[in-house]
């Protein structure tokens, strides 16, 4: 779980209520059900006209893979893959088949087990590629999804602002509506900048994080594989994946490497 998400998305709600607190106002005075329907039951609205049903409904996915999903340590994954490099190194490619329990990444497994028995190493090139041009895909439209949300829910709440103006100029005949009027006009407002600027552009920012991060180690993978495959020495291997990490990593991974 990454709880700087979930702390930085309380802490923001938090903030937004204290300031009104400290302002002498009430914060259950923003709780208005017209102005929910308004920008909540618009913005699904368009949701359901701009995508397939089923992405819709799986948009609470997207936004569980921005909090709970661990991010993977790249110099694990590089420690692994140069055990590998060494067992074939040492037993011969085959053996690396009897270690497919305990590889860490299924994206791995699949590497190995076309480089044991004898993929060409194009075709192994291209099919690694090709499912990770699919995740990257992937991980567009479900940050398309929220950025969307971020851009309909503002138009929805002024939309809700509009209709409240109307509502209010209409009673204009009793003064002492005038104020309170436009306090719910301008709730649905408060409601979409809330969603777009506190929820959705800063999970889309976490979702672009995530997805550099996972194209990171998937390309890692990628080189080792095809590095194991063409029998590199398990130096070489070392070699060739430290080049995809920054310095700072580098240094821990050799240190790590020393300790043990």
């Amino acid at each position: 779980m990454d709880i700087g998400t979930v702390i930085g998305l309380i802490f923001g709600i938090i903030c937004v209520l204290g300031s009104m607190v400290l302002g002498g106002g009430n914060p259950l005075s923003l709780v208005n059900v017209p102005s929910m329907l308004v920008v909540f039951g618009g913005t699904a609205g368009a949701l359901l006209m701009a995508y397939p049903l089923s992405r819709v409904f799986s948009i609470h996915k997207v936004i569980l893979n921005a909090v709970f999903t661990t991010p993977t340590d790249p110099k694990q994954i590089v420690g692994d893959i140069v055990g590998y490099a060494e067992t074939a190194r040492r037993e011969g490619i085959l053996a690396l088949e009897n270690m497919v329990d305990e590889m860490r990444d299924p994206f791995i497994v699949r590497g190995i087990k076309m480089a044991v028995d004898g993929t060409d190493p194009e075709l192994i090139q291209t099919v690694m590629d090709t499912e990770l041009e699919a995740l990257m895909e992937r991980h567009t439209v479900g940050k398309k999804i929220l950025e969307n949300v971020a851009r309909y829910a503002p138009a929805f709440g002024m939309i809700g602002t509009l209709m409240g103006l109307i509502a209010m100029l209409q009673n204009m005949d009793d003064p002492s509506k005038i104020g309170p009027g436009m306090a719910v006009a301008l709730i649905t407002t408060l409601y979409g900048a809330m969603i777009a600027n506190i929820a959705c552009y800063p999970l889309a920012d976490k979702l672009v994080a995530r997805d550099a991060e996972e194209v990171l180690i998937k390309t890692i993978i990628i080189a080792g594989v095809m590095s194991i495959q063409s029998g590199d020495n398990p130096r070489i291997v070392e070699g060739k994946l430290l080049t995809y990490l920054p310095p700072s990593d580098r240094i821990a991974y050799e240190d790590a490497r020393e300790a043990a």
